[in-house]
């Protein structure tokens, strides 16, 4: 498989990261003035928002930073690229202080700190080279089976909440990430076709849709419901724990071999669990 160097990875994720926390910041200032696409108004909510000029621009920008995303996931493990995409979050943290002038509680401030923490110790537990293989579709199917369910249930139980909305886009952009790192090996490995045939018959293309349609409507909703502040960490950082666990079980990635780094990618795992609660608590606490 292709291969290419872990600083122009990084570079490209983190280049993905920026446009995608600027779309998102646009989308949340949309959010006040958009319905919420929930029950039988969804589809007429979701017409409204691609009426809206302001949010389409917010939703280029993200396009736009998914297609370099999906360039670094051509040449790097899953897991490796979700953990440099976290750029984003503390661009879209600073901007919702600066221009929206929102603020946390202090269990918020807390599973916010858990996040950044989280991430950090991601990135110090990556190694310049990790093994990786074919992408197991018995894998994926099983991991898609048990985390479609979660979200089902989360959506069914907490969906009229921010946070709950929040779990649900990070649950369906982690899986989105699952599928976009099967794609682009199914794309590398079909060379006989023409490049719209390999994508037309790559089941995994309609999965990214289907995943990211998902992910886009559930934080839209989490921003109409809560402050931006909350959803974004919370969804992002169940947006990186689920390629890394699926990476492992779906593409042969593994827990570094150095105690030291594996420690802290454990860690890390630990962490991201423990901020999730922590924002909910915080959230439900003190609602938008």
């Amino acid at each position: 498989m292709m291969r290419s160097p872990i600083g122009l990875v990084f570079a490209l994720a983190i280049a993905a990261s920026a446009l995608h926390a600027v779309g998102l910041l646009i989308m949340k200032i949309r959010a006040g003035a958009l319905p919420l696409a929930w029950g039988a108004g969804m589809f007429r909510a979701v017409v409204a928002w691609g009426r809206d000029p302001g949010w389409i621009g917010g939703l280029g920008l993200q396009f736009a930073g998914y297609l370099l995303y999906f360039f670094a996931l051509a040449g790097a493990p899953v897991s490796l690229v979700a953990v440099a995409m976290q750029g984003g979050v503390g661009l879209f943290f600073l901007f919702a202080i600066v221009f929206l002038g929102e603020r946390a509680s202090g269990a918020e401030w807390a599973g916010i700190a858990s996040v950044a923490l989280a991430m950090a110790m991601l990135a110090g537990s990556v190694r310049g080279s990790e093994a990786e293989q074919i992408g197991s579709p018995r894998g994926l199917v099983a991991i898609s089976f048990v985390l479609v369910s979660a979200a089902a249930l989360l959506g069914a139980r907490l969906g009229h909440r921010g946070y709950g909305a929040a779990m649900v886009a990070g649950v369906a952009f982690g899986l989105a990430a699952l599928y976009s790192k099967a794609l682009t090996q199914v794309f590398l490995a079909e060379r006989d076709l023409t490049v719209a045939g390999r994508l037309a018959c790559d089941p995994y293309l309609y999965l990214v849709g289907v995943a990211n349609a998902v992910g886009l409507i559930s934080l839209q909703n989490g921003f109409r419901r809560a402050r931006g502040i909350i959803v974004m960490p919370l969804s992002s950082a169940l947006s990186s724990l689920v390629p890394i666990v699926g990476g492992i079980l779906a593409f042969g990635e593994r827990i570094p071999a150095d105690p030291f780094a594996a420690a802290l990618r454990v860690g890390a795992f630990a962490l991201t669990i423990a901020a999730s609660a922590l924002l909910a608590l915080g959230e439900k606490l003190n609602p938008a």
